[in-house]
């Protein structure tokens, strides 16, 4: 596998667009088109809160055959919380971006993203769908990433491409995502394109595992936002062997490139937290389960307090262990190590001298590095999030204004 240019124009048949339409703000790109020349193999996977913004229901419902043709996406406005007037924009949306396009609406999805429980400009975002339909090209894939963006520092993009057999089969991918960001599915949108020849089935299965070990395993706030999705588009123009089963050779292949897209991804979302000034990794390991694990490494990342000591550059390690204690996960504490990057701060669940300058330099790192040593089994798990900080209150005490 090797990484190239580019983000979701990157895989053969794809074209996009990002442009101002000036949804909430003025010099800021707020609509964008992904566009596959030929109908393509469609998944998705979305959001567990049960409020959910209309697009969440649309885009179920469309995905029901198996096909998608376009992705429309707007940032500035979630289209949340706004009723049957809020139903009705998801399908404007959806049904002009197919008129243009020459598609049939229930072959486009739809992305909101921005403030809860305010009514779209319908009038500024069709203009929006108009302009970018109109310049949709194979450069256009920078764009659409920025026009994704809310509270994001820096856009998300990746492609990579691999050889299945003697054919070269491209992933290419954005994402937005920087608050209300928690581990449940999907806490962001990311959208993912691709020229592999795959089953809609097969597609389905690797697309959710991939999002479970990548962006299931992320936490800024532990906020889980009403518009989450991720959403994987395939044209099939590669020429490859057809991939049917996530257990085949190419079926392995696929998956661990793509289980590298998300997981880079996740990691630059993570990163870009709100106000965020260091990315954490948390590593669980020896754990007699992957359950065990896995919830162990969302719990601390997910921890206020463990994020705010990180910030300081304080080595507090009892609230790493805290954190693993309130996980819900069932653990032995007495047989827990905990090392902040190179340095061991706490053996079998107690607290012992350690040089506290090290630590201290460990923390000054990007990533902060968090290892805990269940030393009960064989089972690990990486979760990531970021440190909580000044700016983090600011941004989130004026998001309306």
């Amino acid at each position: 596998m090797q990484i190239i240019d580019g983000s979701v124009t990157a895989p053969q048949g794809f074209l996009a667009q990002g442009v101002e339409a000036v949804i909430k703000k003025t010099d800021k790109k707020d609509v964008a088109i992904i566009y596959s020349t030929h109908p393509a193999k469609a998944a998705g996977v979305f959001t567990t809160n049960i409020v959910r913004a209309a697009c969440v229901d649309v885009d179920r419902s469309h995905l029901e055959n198996g096909y998608a043709q376009a992705i429309v996406a707007n940032s500035g406005n979630a289209n949340a919380c706004t009723g049957q007037s809020g139903w009705d924009d998801t399908l404007a949306m959806a049904r002009l971006t197919g008129q243009l396009l020459d598609v049939d609406p229930h072959n486009v999805l739809v992305a909101s993203t921005g403030v809860i429980g305010v009514a779209m400009p319908m009038e500024r975002i069709e203009q929006g769908i108009r302009a970018a339909a109109a310049g949709l090209s194979r450069q256009g894939g920078a764009n659409a990433a920025e026009a994704i963006m809310t509270t994001d520092l820096v856009s998300k993009q990746i492609a990579v491409e691999i050889e299945i057999g003697d054919h070269p089969v491209r992933i290419g991918a954005i994402a937005k995502g920087s608050g209300m960001i928690h581990p449940n599915m999907a806490t962001m949108l990311s959208f993912i394109t691709t020229d592999a020849v795959i089953s809609t089935q097969c597609l389905q299965q690797m697309l959710a595992a991939s999002t479970d070990q990548s962006f299931n395993m992320i936490s800024v706030d532990r906020d889980t936002s009403t518009n989450d999705m991720v959403l994987i588009l395939a044209s099939g123009l590669a020429g490859n062997e057809c991939i049917d089963s996530p257990n085949s050779a190419v079926g392995k292949a696929f998956q661990k490139a793509l289980d590298y897209v998300c997981t880079s991804l996740a990691k630059k979302i993570a990163r870009d937290g709100e106000g965020a000034t260091r990315l954490i990794e948390v590593e669980v390991i020896n754990a007699d389960s992957q359950t065990v694990a896995r919830t162990v490494a969302r719990s601390i990342t997910a921890s206020n307090l463990t994020k705010a000591a990180v910030f300081g550059e304080d080595a507090n390690w009892g609230r790493i262990l805290a954190a693993a204690g309130y996980s819900g996960a069932r653990f032995d504490p007495g047989q827990v190590d905990i090392y902040l990057g190179g340095v061991q701060m706490a053996a079998d669940g107690m607290g012992f001298e350690f040089d506290e300058e090290r630590a201290c330099w460990e923390l000054q790192k990007d990533p902060v590095v968090i290892r805990v040593d269940m030393k009960s089994g064989q089972e690990r798990a990486t979760a990531w999030g970021c440190d909580l900080t000044y700016e983090y209150v600011r941004i989130n005490a004026a998001y309306r204004t």
